[in-house]
């Protein structure tokens, strides 16, 4: 299975995750997040990493043309998209994307577009919360386009197992401190993560 560790503040951390095995990197542009990252300092971590590593920005509530110069001036492949307030217009994006749903219930998750989705737990705040979506809703889902997120850690990823799931994000689960990734949390993640 495919893993995401997201909350990138550094670049000791972002080697360590690549060496334990992650497939892509997340550098959060929500100023309000202890995760935050300017566009600047992400893009002197980017210009440092190796090739075949994808590099995933997020965004929560931004105009297309903000997601778009961020991810330009950062060296984003990927801009990972929160819009609860209809901000963003897609179709002026620049960059590849990937919705976020942040789900309250089951119903949020029936009936969507044939497209890559990030599922992640609704709460008030965004992102790194450690809050869980019930799997029970994922019954009966098919869920081979299903990025999961939000509580993840080494010891629950074995619950995943009969879903099918495209890829997991992790960020709070493999940190010492908020923006700060332990790096054997990251090797003990990533190890279970591809026993799926």
């Amino acid at each position: 299975m495919r893993v995401k560790i997201c909350g990138i503040t550094n670049l000791e951390d972002a080697l360590e995750a690549i060496k334990a095995g992650a497939n892509a990197l997340g550098f959060v542009f929500y100023e309000k997040s202890p995760r935050y990252i300017s566009a600047l300092e992400a893009k002197k971590i980017v210009d440092k990493l190796p090739p075949f590593i994808q590099t995933v920005g997020l965004f929560v509530n931004e105009s297309s043309k903000h997601i778009n110069d961020i991810c330009f001036l950062a060296g984003m492949q990927l801009a990972q998209i929160i819009d609860d307030e209809d901000k963003t217009e897609f179709d002026n994006l620049n960059v590849k994307y990937i919705e976020v749903i942040r789900a309250k219930s089951k119903e949020d998750l029936e009936n969507l577009e044939e497209s890559y989705y990030l599922i992640d737990a609704f709460v008030e705040e965004f992102g790194g919360a450690g809050k869980r979506v019930a799997l029970e809703w994922f019954d009966k889902i098919d869920c081979s386009k299903i990025i999961l997120a939000g509580g993840l850690k080494a010891s629950n990823l074995k619950e995943l197992k009969n879903y099918n799931f495209f890829a997991v994000d992790v960020s709070s689960g493999v940190e010492s401190s908020k923006g700060k990734k332990d790096k054997e949390k990251m090797k003990e993640f990533i190890q279970k993560a591809h026993e799926i």
